[in-house]
């Protein structure tokens, strides 16, 4: 894997571990909970979707760091699936609301260098 590959794939791994850590960990903050769009008043509601939601962003994450860790065409692989999960994650999140448009690139921008650059090598 070249160098591009594996720091985009780092990153995004480290952007969705803290992501996790947002939806599962810290959502009731208010800080936190007004980042996912969702007021103060809907939290309670909103609550148990972050948190299981948070914990895809953990595995994908997971994914894609261990992928830089492993060799091969293994770490190849997982790399690349877990970074196609996060970009279809970003395209659907965009496309269902448009307001959290800066949100999405932030979430697929990482992932669409890994897989570039992946595709380039």
């Amino acid at each position: 894997m070249n160098l591009v590959a594996v720091l985009a794939a780092i990153l995004a791994g480290l952007l969705h571990v803290l992501i996790f850590a947002m939806e599962s960990l810290l959502f009731g903050r208010p800080e936190v909970h007004r980042r996912f769009g969702t007021a103060s008043s809907d939290v309670d509601a909103v609550r148990p979707w972050a948190f299981n939601q948070g914990f895809y962003n953990l595995f994908l994450g997971i994914g894609a760091l261990a992928g830089v860790v492993v060799s091969g065409t293994a770490g190849r692989t997982l790399v690349g699936f877990a970074c196609a999960c996060m970009l279809g994650a970003a395209i659907v999140l965009v496309a269902s609301e448009r307001r959290m448009a800066r949100a999405a690139a932030m979430q697929g921008f990482f992932p669409l260098v890994a897989l570039v650059a992946l595709l380039a090598a």
